[in-house]
């Protein structure tokens, strides 16, 4: 026989149901372990570079088939 998920809900019939996925949603809440606010500015801004950096180079690419693209058409 197989082993019940941890992880489910048993159903309920009195209607309780919304009152039980609330206090699940703040349990999972609490095991959050969030950043510190230098953390969460040093790491924006590493994904904003790499953004823009991956963007730079995808448009000059781009712009180098087309030339290409130009030159055999």
């Amino acid at each position: 026989m197989a082993k019940k998920n941890e992880a489910e809900i048993p159903e309920n019939t009195n209607g309780s149901a919304l009152n039980n996925f609330f206090q699940g949603t703040k349990e999972e809440l609490e095991k959050v372990v969030w950043p510190s606010r230098k953390q969460l500015v040093s790491e924006s801004a590493a994904v904003l570079l790499m953004v823009t950096l991956s963007a730079s180079l995808i448009y000059l690419v781009d712009g180098l088939f087309g030339w290409a693209a130009k030159q055999v058409f």
